[in-house]
């Protein structure tokens, strides 16, 4: 199993105004300091303006790598921080963004983590970067992060470890069900949930039941 190291922990820093219904936005994360807890809807001290897009349990965290951070600074030309794209974890050594759906990652000593669904750019990322059409340049590179769930509470800190300690054979990744699942790739899915190999988020159950709708039938 591979791993990686948690270059950064990110926080909500300020909440800024937005022009939609929810007022404001805690997408200004930034690096703290020393340990900080993690419980099952996300990192002490941080919070999330909606949770009908962000947070809940099944995206109380979410990890950005900075190999794709890299790639971001290349095409930009501008440092990219952690905590810029609203991220909680930045990790350096690790494909974040192509991530098995059901993986999980040890962080530090005993904190748990499991890989949930993909992060869908928003209009109130387009307005954080002030970048030309944004939303559709980060969807067309596809280097979108993962949200994960927290299975087992700890404290993490910048520096740790982190390890992926299972990895179902599906194989199907966050960055797979952000680009659009094949028929194959819903049916592994699908084949895995009812399994009870994967605990499969909410996010990624309607996605499933939209694709399989979409399906011819057979026979008739």
């Amino acid at each position: 199993m591979s791993s990686g190291t948690l270059l950064a922990v990110c926080r909500v820093h300020q909440l800024l105004p937005t022009s939609d219904s929810t007022g404001v936005t805690a997408i200004d994360k930034r690096p703290v300091e020393g340990p900080v807890k993690v419980h099952g809807l996300g990192l002490s001290g941080d919070l999330q303006a909606s949770r009908k897009h962000h947070g809940g349990e099944s995206k109380a965290v979410y990890a950005y790598s900075q190999e794709d951070a890299d790639y971001w600074a290349a095409e930009l030309g501008t440092e990219i921080p952690p905590g810029l794209f609203g991220e909680n974890l930045r990790i350096a050594g690790m494909p974040v963004s192509e991530a098995v759906i059901g993986e999980r990652w040890r962080i530090g000593g005993n904190t748990v983590l499991e890989v949930t669904c993909p992060r869908t750019p928003c209009r109130n990322f387009a307005v954080r970067m002030d970048q030309p059409r944004w939303v559709k340049r980060f969807t067309e590179a596809g280097r979108v992060g993962t949200y994960l769930r927290v299975l087992r509470n700890g404290v993490i800190s910048a520096g740790d470890t982190v390890s992926v300690i299972h990895r179902p054979e599906h194989g199907v990744t966050s960055g797979d069900v952000f680009r659009g699942l094949s028929a194959d790739q819903v049916h592994l899915l699908a084949q895995a949930g009812a399994a009870g190999h994967i605990k499969l988020s909410p996010e990624m159950l309607k996605v499933l039941r939209t694709l399989q709708s979409r399906e011819p039938a057979v026979g008739g």
